[in-house]
C-alpha cells in the first residue's frame, strides 16, 4: 500500500501530540525515559517547533486518507548543517508494513537525499536496521539516557 505525505501546520499540533503519545507508548513504559521520549512531551513543544522555520512536519497518509504516523524533518537550508529526522513514528495499527521507509523516501525527495543525521534507541534493533536498509551508517557516537537505554546516531 502506497502512502503519501501531507503538510501539517500549527492548527494540527495536537492531532500530532495524540498520535505521538499513542505511538511511544510502548517504548516509554519499557525505557522510562521521560526526559527525551517523544512520548512524554507536552502539546507546548510540538507547537513550538511548529513554529520553527526549518522544521517541517508531515502526516504519513494512506489512500483513504487515514493517518498511519508522523515525521518530523528539521532542514536549515543552509550550507553545511545536516537535515535531520526527529521524530518519526507510525501507530501500533500501522507498524511492519513499510510506511516507515515510504515516508523516509518522500522525505529525501523532498529535502534532499544527501546530508541527513538522526537518533534511534540502540536497544530496538527493528529501529536500527530499518536506518541501516535506508543507507544511514552508524557514526560511532552513542549517548547513554538512562540504565535501560542508549541513544545511537546515524548519518547518510
Amino acid at each position: 500500500m502506497e502512502i503519501h505525505l501531507e503538510r501539517a501546520g500549527l492548527k494540527d499540533a495536537k492531532a500530532i501530540w495524540r498520535m505521538q503519545i499513542k505511538a511511544f507508548r510502548k517504548l516509554l513504559d519499557r525505557y522510562q525515559d521521560f526526559a527525551t521520549n517523544p512520548g512524554s512531551e507536552p502539546v507546548e513543544k510540538i507547537r513550538a517547533r511548529l513554529e520553527q522555520e526549518s522544521t517541517h512536519y508531515y502526516f504519513i497518509c494512506l489512500e483513504n486518507g487515514e493517518k498511519a504516523g508522523a515525521i518530523r524533518v528539521v532542514d536549515p537550508k543552509t550550507p553545511g548543517q545536516k537535515k535531520r529526522i526527529a521524530p518519526l513514528f507510525i501507530l501500533p495499527d500501522y507498524e511492519n508494513l513499510g510506511f516507515a521507509q515510504q515516508a523516509i523516501r518522500l522525505c529525501e525527495k523532498l529535502h534532499g537525499e544527501k546530508d541527513w543525521f538522526l537518533s534511534t534507541l540502540l536497544q530496538e534493533e527493528k529501529n536500527c536496521y530499518l536506518y541501516e536498509k535506508m543507507g544511514y551508517r552508524a557514526t560511532g557516537a552513542l549517548e547513554k539516557v538512562n540504565d535501560r537505554l542508549t541513544l545511537v546516531f546515524y548519518e547518510k
